[in-house]
C-alpha cells in the first residue's frame, strides 16, 4: 500500500458530537420488517403497536381461594359473630361453570376461575372457620369482606381487547411477549436485524492467544466491535482482520457491501491523515473523513456506500468503544426504528480529580463506587484516565463520564454525567 496524505479539503471537517450524530441518523433508514411468531420476536424492535386482542382478564376471576358469595349474606360476619353459609357449586381454575347463588348460598372457588355471576364478593379461605377441611358442604365465615367486589379480578382491568399493550420502537423482551401472549396475541411486527460487517485493520495486529513478534499487537476491535453490534440487536454477516494493504481492505469491504449486502460496515483503524491509512486511502472518495470534537475519537469517517452505512473509526481500543457508543450504536438501534436511541443517564458526583482535554468533549471509561447507596459517586475505570490505548482498563467499565467541551478539569466532588452500560 502507498503512504497517503489526505487530499485536498479532506479531514478539513470540523464537527461537534451532535453535528456528526445528527449527519448519522440523518442517512439512516430503517430496515424492513415481518410478521413472526412471539418466540422469534425476542430482542427485536417493534415495528408496529401491539393491540390487545382479547380483554385481560378475559373474565372476572377470583383473585383468591376461597367462597365466592354475595356481599349482603356476609357483610356483617366477624369473629364474634360468624355467618354460616351453604356451598352449592365446586369452581377449579379452568372451569365454565356459573352456578347461581341463593340467599346465604356460596361457591368454593379457587383463584383464577371465573366467579360466578351471582357473586359479588370472594371471601378467603383464611377468613372461614376451618378452612376448606371443616366442611364440603359448608363454610363458616370470621370476617367480613371490606366491600362489594372484594377480591375479584374484574374482566378488561387491565386492558381492553383493542388497546395499546406496546408501542412501536420498543424491543421485545421476556416481559413485553409474556404481555402480548396474555393479551391474545401470538404474532407481532418487529423489524429485521440489521446486517453488520466488521472489518479491524492494521498490518500491526495479531490472534490474541499467539506468540507476538516487535511491533505486533494483540487483535481486540473486531472482538469489542462484534459483541457491541450483536449487544445493540445485529447480526454480524463478517468479522474480518486485514493488514493495511489496499487491496486486502478494498477485498474485506467490496465483498461486505456487495457480496453480503451489509446494511452497515464499521471499520476500525485506518482514518487517521498519517500514512498507511488503509481506510482512508481506499474510501476518501466515497465517504467523509472529518474531525469531531471529542476525546478519544477525534478522526471519524462516515457515509454511504450503495446501500450501506459505513462507519470508519479510530484504530485505539478506547477511541473504538467510546466512539461507536457515540455513533455506531444510535444508528443500529434506528436502523431497528427503535423509539429510544440512548443509554439512560445519571449526573454522579467525581470520587477524584481528573484532567479533561478542553474544546473537546470528554468521553471517559468510569466506573461507579456503591459504597455508599445513598450516595454513589464515579471514577475513571483506570488510573490512566481518557487514553486511548489503556484497553485493559475497559474491564472495569460499567459506564462512561461526559465532560463537556468547555471543562477543563474535574475535582472531586464535582457532578458529572454518566451514561450507563447495563
Amino acid at each position: 500500500m502507498r503512504p497517503v496524505s489526505p487530499p485536498t479539503g479532506a479531514g478539513a471537517i470540523r464537527r461537534t458530537v451532535e453535528e456528526h450524530l445528527a449527519v448519522v441518523l440523518s442517512a439512516v433508514t430503517p430496515v424492513p420488517s415481518a410478521t413472526v411468531p412471539l418466540g422469534d420476536a425476542i430482542g427485536r424492535t417493534l415495528a408496529a403497536p401491539v393491540l390487545a386482542r382479547v380483554d385481560v382478564p378475559l373474565f372476572d376471576n377470583s383473585a383468591m381461594d376461597g367462597y365466592a358469595a354475595r356481599h349482603e349474606d356476609v357483610a356483617a360476619a366477624d369473629a364474634a359473630h360468624p355467618v354460616p353459609v351453604r356451598v352449592v357449586a365446586d369452581i377449579p381454575a379452568g372451569s365454565s361453570v356459573d352456578p347461581s347463588l341463593g340467599t346465604g348460598e356460596a361457591a368454593r372457588i379457587m383463584t383464577g376461575a371465573p366467579v360466578p355471576t351471582a357473586a359479588t364478593v370472594v371471601i378467603p379461605v383464611e377468613d372461614t372457620h376451618g378452612g376448606f377441611a371443616h366442611s364440603q358442604t359448608s363454610a363458616i365465615v370470621t370476617a367480613a369482606p371490606r366491600s362489594e367486589g372484594a377480591h375479584i379480578r374484574r374482566r378488561g382491568e387491565d386492558v381492553r381487547a383493542g388497546a395499546e399493550v406496546a408501542p412501536a420502537g420498543i424491543v421485545v423482551g421476556a416481559l413485553q411477549a409474556t404481555a402480548f401472549a396474555a393479551s391474545g396475541v401470538d404474532r407481532v411486527d418487529v423489524r429485521r436485524r440489521p446486517r453488520v460487517a466488521v472489518i479491524s485493520t492494521g498490518s500491526e495486529l495479531a490472534p490474541p492467544g499467539g506468540v507476538f513478534a516487535r511491533g505486533q499487537i494483540p487483535e481486540s476491535n473486531s472482538i469489542l466491535l462484534a459483541a457491541s453490534c450483536r449487544e445493540a440487536g445485529a447480526d454480524l454477516v463478517s468479522v474480518t482482520t486485514v493488514t493495511d494493504e489496499d487491496a486486502a481492505f478494498d477485498a474485506a469491504f467490496t465483498h461486505a457491501v456487495d457480496d453480503l449486502g451489509a446494511d452497515l460496515v464499521v471499520t476500525s483503524g485506518g482514518v487517521s491523515a498519517g500514512a498507511y491509512e488503509v481506510v482512508r486511502s481506499v474510501l476518501s472518495d466515497r465517504i467523509d473523513f472529518v474531525s469531531v470534537a471529542m476525546q478519544p475519537g477525534e478522526p471519524q469517517a462516515f457515509g454511504r456506500v450503495g446501500d450501506a452505512l459505513v462507519f470508519g473509526l479510530p484504530g485505539n481500543p478506547v477511541s473504538v468503544a467510546m466512539s461507536f457508543e457515540a455513533f455506531v450504536r444510535p444508528a443500529l438501534l434506528a436502523l431497528q426504528g427503535r423509539s429510544e436511541l440512548q443509554r439512560p443517564t445519571m449526573r454522579l458526583p467525581a470520587a477524584i480529580g481528573w484532567r479533561t482535554r478542553q474544546g473537546r468533549r470528554q468521553f471517559l471509561p468510569a466506573r461507579i463506587d456503591r459504597a455508599d447507596p445513598t450516595g454513589w459517586t464515579v471514577r475513571p475505570a483506570t488510573a490512566g484516565g481518557s487514553g486511548s490505548h489503556l484497553a485493559a482498563g475497559l474491564a472495569q467499565a460499567e459506564a462512561y463520564a461526559v465532560v463537556p467541551e468547555d471543562v477543563a478539569t474535574v475535582s472531586a466532588g464535582d457532578l458529572v454525567d454518566v451514561v450507563l452500560l447495563s
